[in-house]
């Protein structure tokens, strides 16, 4: 179900873990508490289309009104436990699941590919383009709990934007904080 929740909302393994679907639904947004996310950032993901709403309700069955940590399990046995089943299924990049739907997001919104997909370069971009792209990458990024444009491009590819001004700072913590957000 973590998995599935991943690929459908563009969640980290973290959050698709932690996160209490019941609590989560919201109707037309899965909202994350900012103790299941990285940073600490309440964050909403719009909810856009039926295989969403039915894989949501499907995890608020599992769930019923916790979280997908069994009540007999910590979060951390839960994601060794996570860890495991995916190695033992064979997928050793759980992230490629924030990329499916980061490219399969920008597709929905801007009409066409995003370059790291095989889409157009930023070079071939029309100027009308090229500001439905930018919009695209910054609402993906707070989709994706990140507050620059730049990290999308991990996902997307670059664009020109990207490579020409620089964008906000984040304030996220960088790996080698620690953030308690209790």
């Amino acid at each position: 179900m973590s998995l599935r929740l991943q690929e459908a909302f563009g969640l980290r393994h973290e959050e698709s873990i932690k996160i209490q679907p019941g609590w989560a639904d919201r109707g037309d947004v899965l909202t994350l508490k900012s103790t299941w996310t990285k940073g600490c950032k309440e964050r909403d993901i719009p909810i856009r289309n039926e295989t969403q709403r039915d894989l949501l309700n499907q995890a608020k069955a599992l769930a019923s009104e916790g979280s997908l940590i069994p009540t007999e399990m910590s979060y951390k046995d839960q994601l060794n436990r996570f860890k495991a089943q995916t190695a033992f299924a064979g997928i050793d990049r759980v992230h490629g699941f924030r990329h499916a739907y980061a490219q399969a997001r920008y597709a929905e919104l801007t009409g066409w590919k995003a370059p790291a997909a095989g889409g157009l370069t930023s070079k071939q971009l029309s100027l009308e383009e090229k500001a439905i792209d930018r919009q695209a990458r910054l609402t993906i990024s707070r989709e994706l709990g990140h507050e620059r444009e730049q990290i999308t491009a991990i996902y997307l590819g670059q664009s020109a934007v990207m490579r020409s001004k620089a964008s906000p700072v984040s304030t996220l913590p960088t790996a080698s904080q620690k953030v308690n957000c209790t």
